[in-house]
């Protein structure tokens, strides 16, 4: 979750030696904040919120190229066109999405997460499993992606929960790093969906960390869009099951096994805390660009009504 004064620091540092070459090492955040520093590099005079509507970003690689090298299993941004910003003054996550961001090149090597605590490898783990989920139900969704995204799923199912118990499993942190990229190549092509929207808004407002967002939301999300596709029955089918609210289990049960809340509520924020922010950050999922790739169009009251159940621990039904 960098901030944008992260990364107003970082390029004026760019700008004093003038690098050719932009290496972003680390999770998500280092690599979102190293290549949101080299747009500030190559054009100092951008705008945080104009670049946060699509594909605004001028065209890059005037100065520099870029290098990213994950050390975390889960965000997929060393292969993605995308950059999450967070302004911590307004409390808001701004997506910069572009191709120009898209790095020149990825080094995918598991042997760089073995270190990862238990919980970072299960919040990362699971946000690849949402960029997988997402990317396979997206409404612009593709028979090139859709192999991909489903193949990202089935690796996080079979290895996740080894990776979180065995750290120093090779096998398994290596298919959790590939599961991660994958993904990260399906989603950058056919967008997400409102999982992300709305777990943008709860990281931006509350500090929750991003994979343990998604991880919140997801199973609502999935009962939520079943109305309106019968692709998760493709994925349910991964685990030997045929729903929706098959994988809707499925993901819970995956999440409890690596020891993640299963509420907003469970996860420390007070009932009053929720209510005072509920409204605005429904207005705000709304608004997030992830929102129209979603399968089922979403009205406010549902959206706010999907926030309640994810801070409640209830289950969606409509």
């Amino acid at each position: 979750d960098p901030s944008i004064n992260t990364v107003m620091n970082g390029a004026k540092v760019m700008h004093e030696f003038e690098p050719d070459w932009i290496v972003g090492v680390g999770g998500g955040s280092p690599i979102d904040a190293a290549k949101a520093m080299w747009v500030y590099y190559e054009h100092p005079d951008s705008k945080l919120e104009e670049l946060a509507a699509p594909f605004a970003v001028k065209p890059l690689r005037n100065k520099a190229h870029f290098v990213a090298i994950p050390s975390t299993s889960g965000t997929g941004s060393e292969i993605t066109g995308l950059s999450v910003i967070t302004d911590k003054e307004k409390g808001v996550k701004y997506p910069i999405v572009s191709h120009e961001l898209t790095p020149d090149i990825a080094i995918v090597d598991g042997e760089l997460s073995k270190t990862m605590p238990a919980h970072i490898t299960a919040n990362t783990g699971l946000d690849a499993l949402s960029h997988g989920v997402e990317a396979y139900v997206s409404n612009i969704a593709d028979r090139y992606n859709d192999s991909i995204a489903k193949g990202s799923v089935d690796l996080v199912f079979e290895n996740l929960p080894t990776a979180y118990a065995e750290p120093n499993n090779k096998e398994a942190r290596q298919a959790m790093h590939d599961a991660s990229c994958m993904a990260g190549m399906a989603f950058t092509n056919v967008w997400l969906g409102i999982v992300h929207s709305l777990s943008h808004q709860v990281g931006g407002t509350f500090g929750v960390p991003h994979g343990c967002g998604n991880a919140i939301v997801m199973p609502n999300v999935v009962r939520f869009n079943s109305k309106a596709t019968d692709k998760y029955e493709d994925l349910a089918a991964l685990r030997g099951k045929s729903t929706a609210e098959d994988l809707a289990q499925e993901i819970e049960t995956l999440r409890a096994s690596v020891g993640v809340v299963s509420s907003f509520k469970e996860y420390g924020i007070s009932q009053e805390e929720w209510d005072a922010q509920l409204d605005k950050m429904t207005e705000n999922a709304m608004k997030d660009p992830c929102t129209l790739f979603n399968p089922r169009k979403p009205k406010f009251e549902e959206i706010k009504a999907i926030y309640q159940a994810c801070y409640d621990g209830t289950v969606v039904n409509f």
